[in-house]
């Protein structure tokens, strides 16, 4: 029986939403150091965005629940998962 691991989250979805987060925080980063309202701001909304990012693709299956998992077996489409057509195109 094969062993069971947690993902932690190792998805499309989740480098995603960290992706666009760091860059946030380094645009909120660079508003510390040079004062500017307007910096910080910015840098809030992009890691906003990078929150929603990740949760609407979450959402859409590239999750690590998701149809489009990397993990698991090699199907042709989302919909054959468990069927006998693995590998066949």
């Amino acid at each position: 029986m094969e062993e069971q691991h947690e993902d932690h989250g190792h998805s499309t979805a989740a480098w995603t939403g960290v992706g666009i987060i760091l860059v946030g925080t380094a645009i909120a980063s660079v508003a510390v150091v040079i004062p500017s309202l307007f910096l910080g701001i910015i840098g809030a909304a992009v890691i906003v965005a990078g929150v929603a990012a990740g949760k609407t693709m979450s959402m859409a299956g590239y999750g690590s629940n998701g149809h489009h998992a990397q993990g698991g077996s090699i199907v042709d489409a989302p919909d054959e998962s468990g069927a006998g057509t693995v590998g066949k195109s």
